[in-house]
């Protein structure tokens, strides 16, 4: 290569602008310039042109080739006669451009303009290596369609890489024809410029050639700026450089000022720059002056070229990736193409970041994403590959293959290192839109402040931009919204005699909130380890060193937890809790039901601890029947939930709903699920199954069980009337119509045990049923020392009338009660005043006896 390029430079006198002018006038075409190839083939004819001389034998190929480096910005131009008939077997290939000395050889890179072919025309080809040469430019037919064609020809290339192909079949060069123009840019190298032919044997001599000319009019031009690292540059022009300026550091000036302290010529078109100092970060200015081609082209005006320097890109740390924007449920379309998305946001100040063979996953399916990179405080939106070209208008887009859909109600995503460690995770909720239409569709789900990446619900927000969201933008919600709160201490269960999960508000500070010092048991148990439980760093998990006692209460006191942003409470945070014990059937009871809401509510299902046990309800489930068979069972939850003895819980889809029908309910005791099973209006069955799937409690109810004068049963629920009674239709009563529900706290009918000092005994003597909550019904108790005692209940009024059948062949327990709402057998209110219950008692040896008990029907008069 130095030996050319010597060559070359000591032929600079000869021509200026001209890389090549051979008209053959000296009668020989070995010297300047020099031809080689095949040429005994060749000679010089008497009209001082290049005529083929080769073995006529058919098939026959033969070359020249002399060295050009011209490339762009050139014109060729040269003079032909063929006295042949142009055939596929019979035509010249002039290549213009060729990186081997043999043209005959398949793995030539190059183009070439070809005279004749079956088609007789002249037209210009692309030849790759190892393929068969591709036609850019297609002459027109039969412009060399005789047995003797001169033509002229001439091809420009502009800087732009733009080829234009012009004939002229007088030979005179005086009027030119373009055949076309077009655009290639594969090759941009060349050595040699050459001839090559192919033909059959009656036309070994008929190829004649002159004026071969290969002019270079055009000064440097810079194709591409490359940073190798943060000093140095590399630098390629499109043709080759007269090595005494290009490596002048004097030619190059950096951002003003700053001079190279290297500047070297490697190979022919590529100069290398190293600078003392780094290149700023962000964009630089590279001004270039008084380079010139090998041709004496030298730059009129200095080049000025930008570059943006960015650092090295590296694999995101901990929270320096986020997802900053998240299109769940992409319909009805607003302004945004109907897709879902994700927004990544570079959130470092000084860091480029690589996403190649980050895992992108979100509850049931994970992604790679590709090898893109991020500059500081930069947005991308993901999106599948067929969708990159829809979101391109907003911004920087990363297409991916398998795009994991995203679950409209909300669900974990998670950012992880090809290795695993976590980058950033959050589980979204559709309750993050704080809009009650916006979650419905179409609106993005934004990060309000991206300083504040463990931000939950707080930090998030429905997009307010008209387009429905700000895919690879800012956040039309953006604003300073930093996390001042200690994070808060919400839950305690023990998991394990030995183990207690405890439950936070915000993530943690991990490392911090893993010492075993932060937390004190009373009564004393010593912390033997904690683990903060990942991807969220909500939870941690501590190991006791001894097991803990069974309904023995424990308070947990945590001290110095900080959360993820560093803030720490400055009093301890205390938690009482105990260990649960094995549920038994009865332990937790159906109290309350509400099967016929109002119109746009929704059901629930209460359950009290009527034990003295902590009861986790953890995979316990709600069902129904379908005949005798337990079907359309829905789990409760499945996380830690402790029932303390006496506490109720809610079951409902929607907690919301109740509790603005219901404002007195407390909301600690909801417990949301996803779906209930179906509780007809007019009769159904409610089945609590524990975690071992023993039935816990089970309730058949029905419309008819409501007290007959409600006018309006809709919004009514039914209360268990005694806590330690059974499940049957004889325990629960209306709830009272000043509050029609009592969801989460004491029913309005409940009652105390009554124990029967006697047999039977009626309570309360005077009772009003209506509806109020008080005294709305009487109970007959009972308490017998037998077994297999069967009863009959008859109502009289005072004048001795019989007005209602309460009871018939009742089979009794030892304890029990049987309940009058003050209604008569026809359906009516019974009248205010002195009633009798007149019991008959049956026993299995034939034996009856006969009780009386009074009670009071008042009311308002």
């Amino acid at each position: 290569m130095k030996q050319t390029l010597l060559a070359i430079l000591l032929l600079l006198p000869y021509f200026v602008q001209a890389q090549l002018q051979d008209s053959f006038s000296d009668g020989d075409f070995t010297k300047s310039p020099a031809w080689t190839g095949d040429i005994s083939s060749f000679i010089i004819n008497s009209q001082n042109q290049l005529q083929s001389n080769g073995p006529a034998v058919t098939g026959t190929m033969l070359h020249l080739v002399t060295p050009s480096q011209a490339v762009s910005g050139t014109t060729w131009e040269f003079w032909a006669n063929l006295k042949l008939a142009t055939s596929s077997t019979n035509y010249a290939d002039i290549y213009l451009i060729a990186d081997k000395e043999d043209l005959e050889a398949n793995d030539v890179n190059g183009y070439f303009v070809r005279i004749g072919n079956t088609a007789d025309e002249v037209s210009l080809y692309r030849k790759d290596a190892g393929k068969t040469a591709v036609m850019i430019i297609n002459g027109q037919d039969k412009t060399v369609a005789t047995s003797n064609n001169i033509v002229r020809v001439r091809v420009t290339r502009s800087v732009d890489y733009e080829w234009e192909l012009s004939i002229d079949v007088s030979g005179a060069g005086l009027n030119y024809v373009s055949q076309g123009t077009t655009v290639d840019a594969v090759h941009k190298r060349s050595d040699y410029f050459g001839v090559l032919l192919r033909y059959t044997s009656a036309n070994s001599r008929n190829f004649y050639f002159d004026d071969f000319s290969i002019t270079d009019a055009q000064p440097p031009v810079l194709e591409e700026l490359q940073t190798l690292n943060q000093q140095e540059l590399t630098l390629r022009f499109n043709e080759p450089l007269t090595p005494e300026q290009a490596q002048s550091f004097r030619n190059y000036t950096l951002n003003g000022s700053r001079k190279p302290i290297l500047a070297e010529l490697i190979g022919e078109r590529t100069v290398r720059l190293v600078f003392g100092q780094p290149f700023n970060v962000g964009e630089n200015a590279l001004t270039i002056a008084s380079l010139q081609d090998l041709y004496g082209n030298k730059l009129s005006n200095p080049i000025n070229r930008s570059f943006n320097f960015v650092p090295p890109a590296v694999m995101p740390g901990y929270n320096e990736l986020l997802i900053t924007e998240i299109m769940a449920d992409e319909t009805p379309e607003v302004g945004l193409p109907a897709q879902e998305y994700l927004e990544l946001f570079n959130a470092t100040s000084d860091k480029v970041l690589t996403l190649q063979g980050i895992r992108y996953s979100d509850a049931t399916a994970t992604t790679t994403l590709p090898n893109v990179q991020l500059l500081p405080g930069e947005y991308a939106v993901v999106v599948p590959n067929s969708q990159v070209q829809s979101f391109s208008r907003f911004g920087k887009v990363i297409g991916i293959s398998n795009f994991p859909s995203l679950n409209n109600g909300g669900e974990l995503l998670q950012l992880r290192q090809p290795n695993g460690r976590l980058i950033y995770a959050i589980n979204y909720s559709d309750t993050w839109y704080k809009s009650t239409s916006k979650k419905d569709g179409g609106w993005s789900l934004e990060m309000i402040d991206v300083n504040n990446p463990c931000g939950g619900i707080g930090n998030w927000a429905a997009s307010v931009n008209p387009r429905g969201g700000t895919p690879a933008q800012a956040n039309s919600v953006s604003a300073s919204n930093p996390d001042n709160t200690p994070p808060s201490l919400v839950d305690v269960t023990a998991i394990a005699p030995d183990k207690l999960l405890l439950r936070f508000d915000e993530r943690l500070d991990s490392a911090q909130a893993a010492q075993t010092l932060n937390y004190r048991l009373n009564p004393s148990l010593a912390v033997a380890g904690v683990r903060v439980q990942g991807p969220l760093f909500t939870e941690a998990t501590l190991t006791l060193a001894s097991p803990l006692q069974e309904s023995l209460l424990y308070t947990l006191t945590t001290t110095n937890v900080r959360d993820c942003a560093g803030n720490s409470g400055s009093l301890p945070v205390t938690y009482t809790f105990a260990l649960p014990s094995a549920p038994e059937p009865g332990d937790v009871v159906i109290n309350e039901i509400l099967f016929n809401p109002r119109t746009g509510g929704s059901d629930f299902v209460e359950l009290v601890n009527r034990s003295p046990k902590y009861i986790n309800l953890q995979n316990w489930k709600l069902a129904n029947t379908s005949g005798d068979t337990i079907s359309n069972k829905k789990t409760i939850t499945t996380e830690n939930f402790v029932l303390a003895p006496g506490q109720y819980v809610v079951l409902t889809a929607n907690p919301e709903n109740i509790k603005m029908n219901y404002p007195a309910a407390p909301p600690a005791a909801f417990l949301k699920m996803s779906s209930l099973p179906s509780y007809p209006d007019d009769a159904g069955t409610v089945v609590v199954l524990q975690q071992d799937s023993r039935i816990a409690d089970r309730f058949s109810y029905s419309e008819r069980m409501h007290f007959d004068l409600i006018d309006d049963l809709n919004g009514v629920s039914l209360e268990r009337i005694r806590l330690a009674g059974a499940s049957v239709a004889s325990n629960f009563h209306s709830a009272a119509t000043t509050v029609f529900a009592t969801p989460g706290y004491k029913n309005s009918q409940l009652q105390e045990g009554v124990t029967a000092q006697r047999v039977f005994k009626v309570e309360p003597l005077v009772f009003s049923p209506d509806g109020d909550g008080v005294e709305d019904f009487a109970t007959v108790n009972y308490h017998t020392d037998k077994t297999g005692l069967v009863a009959n209940i008859t109502i009289f009024d005072a004048q001795g009338r019989e007005i209602r059948k309460l009871v018939r062949n009742e089979l009794l327990a030892a304890n029990g009660f049987f309940q009058w709402n003050g209604i008569r057998d026809d359906g009516t209110k019974a009248n205010i005043g002195y009633y009798l219950f007149y019991i008959e008692l049956f026993g299995l040896n034939g034996e009856k006896s006969v009780h009386k008990e009074k009670v009071v029907l008042g009311g308002r008069l």
